[in-house]
């Protein structure tokens, strides 16, 4: 992680975009790392949304391409797994793409609307929605810790 907070705002907004695919790293980490070396607050959140937000794109756009082996293959998930959590996407719909920052279930909603083809433009909406609320809570905390 050190390496990325090494690379300031550019570190920050790549383990932002990565950590929001199926690569295990802590935006938070690096929002709050950056903060603490007293990087400006506002262009932290900003920037830890932008990587974010298209890491989530990302995501949704494998779903979007949606074939069921790919899924299997590269997200490890089963068939099973995959078709219970769409279920509970159609059923929250555009809401869900707002939670989809969540740790380990917000990849998969992510994926889920791209796959269920869940209109872009609403679920684009609520994803960086969600996203922003939570870098700036994050962020905003950080800063009055520091």
């Amino acid at each position: 992680m050190s390496f990325f907070i090494d690379l300031g705002y550019l570190g920050l907004f790549l383990v932002s975009f990565l950590a929001s695919t199926i690569i295990p790293l802590s935006s938070d980490a690096a929002l709050t790392g950056l903060i603490y070396m007293d990087f400006n607050v506002w262009t932290c959140i900003l920037i830890a949304t932008a990587g974010n937000f298209l890491g989530g794109l990302t995501t949704y756009g494998l779903g979007y391409l949606g074939k069921w082996e790919f899924i299997e293959k590269y997200f490890k998930k089963s068939k099973t797994e995959i078709a219970g959590f769409q279920r509970k996407v159609k059923r929250y719909g555009i809401i869900a793409a707002a939670f989809s920052w969540l740790p380990f279930v917000g990849d998969m909603i992510a994926l889920s609307l791209g796959f269920l083809r869940i209109k872009p433009a609403p679920v684009f909406a609520m994803m960086l929605l969600g996203r922003f609320i939570r870098f700036v809570v994050v962020g905003l905390v950080a800063a009055q810790i520091f």
